[in-house]
């Protein structure tokens, strides 16, 4: 019988390896096949530009999402304070990581509650979906909610991550059922999100006949966890098995623009290899209401909430200049034409 590393291990090692190995996917997120349209009389001015939303009952102050990372381990508890900090002072979303830990370990919760330090954001709970079949239900949802006073519960979809982990847990069969009785039992929106290989349509009509609120495409292009995990394989033959699928996925760009052709109503949320403020404008005009980073927050929150407060502020005036720039004053405007496809792409 194989040893299993401990959750609290487990997340440690992927904090370790995400700041210090290269885990990029060999895909691209497809965005560098899109630009916008530069009008040279925008006929604005810039300190007017909106980039205010209202989501699940916040209002947020950019469309900017700081994806779900980590919790579990007190290194984990610095990073996520960080990161809530500067989600308050900037008026933006949030995700926890994975709260299996604390919900088998409750002395661990503190690594996820952040409530203390960021009362008003928008804040996301988040569970493995695939838990559903390995013992867990509405309760444990609602304690992940209740742990840290979330507005809305991420159940993620890692199907390739479990397959190439040692041990990890596979089996998928009838989740979709058992997603559609937490969306509709669950008082707080459901959103699904993938961890980096991208949402196809298939995936996307399955999950809006759950009745899930929204969907993070976590799209191919950025971190790859099957790289994570090779980095952290206990052995040559499973090194192996997750080096196989560093290029697997689909791509961000193609990812949003299944889930609008497959459930046009769907909010998404854009992720997967986002770098800065322009690319979240593209995924905005292609038909998302946030975008989200992960590790170049992760990077920010290791060393500094003023590194974050920076970031995020950088992040936001290149949301306002990309406006600026395509004459679109609000958030709506960007969606209406404003971005072309390089011929040949």
């Amino acid at each position: 019988m194989k040893k299993v590393a401990p959750i609290d291990q487990r997340k440690a090692d992927h904090i370790k390896i995400n700041l210090e190995q290269d885990v990029r996917s060999a895909l691209t997120t497809g965005l560098e096949n899109y630009r916008f349209a530069h009008e040279a009389l925008p006929e604005l001015d810039l300190e007017r530009i909106d980039t205010t939303l209202n989501l699940f009952g916040k209002k947020l102050h950019s469309p900017i999402l700081i994806s779900s990372m980590t919790g579990g381990t007190s290194a984990a508890e610095t990073i996520n304070l960080r990161l809530a900090e500067a989600a308050q002072e900037c008026g933006i979303a949030m995700g926890v990581g994975s709260q299996r830990a604390a919900i088998e370990h409750p002395e661990q919760a503190s690594t996820f509650q952040v409530r203390r330090i960021a009362p008003d954001i928008l804040l996301f709970a988040n569970l493995g979906a695939v838990q559903l079949n390995y013992g867990y239900g509405i309760d444990q949802c609602l304690k992940a909610v209740d742990m840290i006073k979330a507005d809305a519960l991420i159940l993620h979809l890692n199907p390739i991550q479990e397959a190439v982990q040692d041990a990890g847990d596979t089996n998928f069969t009838g989740l979709a059922k058992k997603i559609e009785v937490i969306s509709n039992k669950l008082e707080v929106p459901v959103i699904v999100k993938e961890v980096g290989w991208g949402i196809s349509e298939r995936t996307a009509k399955l999950l809006a006949n759950c009745g899930v609120s929204a969907i993070d495409v976590a799209g191919a292009g950025g971190t790859s966890w099957s790289q994570v995990e090779m980095h952290r394989a206990p052995d040559e033959f499973t090194r192996q098995l997750a080096a196989t699928f560093v290029g697997w996925g689909i791509s961000t760009t193609e990812s949003i623009l299944n889930i609008k052709n497959a459930a046009p109503d769907m909010i998404i949320f854009a992720s997967g290899g986002i770098k800065d403020g322009l690319d979240i404008a593209k995924c905005l005009a292609l038909g998302s209401t946030l975008g989200g980073m992960a590790g170049e927050f992760l990077k920010a929150a290791a060393i500094s909430t003023d590194n974050v407060v920076e970031m995020t502020k950088l992040t936001k005036r290149q949301i306002e200049v990309t406006m600026f720039g395509t004459g679109a004053e609000t958030l709506e405007d960007l969606k209406v034409g404003k971005l072309m496809k390089e011929k040949g792409n």
